[in-house]
């Protein structure tokens, strides 16, 4: 009965299109905050910078990162047993992968590694919010200043998202190739 299992994963459309998928849709907006709204902020930073009362594009911002910025924070301690189950994933998958030969673990390896460091920048950038959320609060920085900061360093990370997500995809690509050349018939 375990003969007819397929495990092949290179060779599966099904596969081509879930890494397709993942990566198209964690591209699509940092911290779950519209591209879109990044890029009024950007347009209208430098032509407003004198205006008396901010724009309402920044304080839309603004708000949605005060939304968004707290689910990503992580408690120490938990972040540490998150590191740990991460580490023991990932490690288990590469030593199945490429230790034994197993082509389902380097799939899953290759989809998750890169995935795995995504959720690292996105926590990362979570934090830089919160502590420009926390100075435009105590009035240490403009409301208008504080979007124009925060809009570049989400336009940064989407840029650093972009840079992953080619690289991800182009060595499973050039990986999945080698294993099918390799293996013609899945053995």
């Amino acid at each position: 009965m375990l003969t007819h299992l397929d495990t092949r994963a290179f060779s599966s459309l099904w596969y081509w299109v879930l890494l397709s998928v993942a990566w198209t849709w964690v591209g699509r907006g940092a911290l779950g905050v519209p591209s879109e709204l990044v890029a009024q902020v950007r347009r209208q930073a430098p032509a407003d910078g004198a205006a008396d009362a901010p724009s309402p594009e920044s304080v839309l911002l603004l708000d949605w990162l005060s939304l968004a910025a707290p689910r990503w924070r992580i408690v120490p301690r938990d972040g540490m047993a998150l590191l740990a189950v991460a580490c023991f994933v990932l490690s288990g998958l590469a030593m199945l992968g490429f230790g034994y030969g197993v082509e389902t673990a380097q799939a899953l390896f290759l989809l998750a590694g890169p995935l795995a460091v995504l959720g690292v920048l996105r926590v990362r950038l979570a934090a830089q919010m919160r502590a420009i959320l926390r100075q435009a609060e105590h009035g240490t920085l403009e409301i208008e200043e504080a979007a124009a900061r925060a809009a570049q360093g989400m336009t940064r990370h989407h840029r650093q998202v972009m840079a992953l997500s080619v690289v991800a995809v182009g060595v499973t690509a050039v990986w999945g190739t080698l294993w099918m050349a390799a293996h013609p018939n899945g053995l």
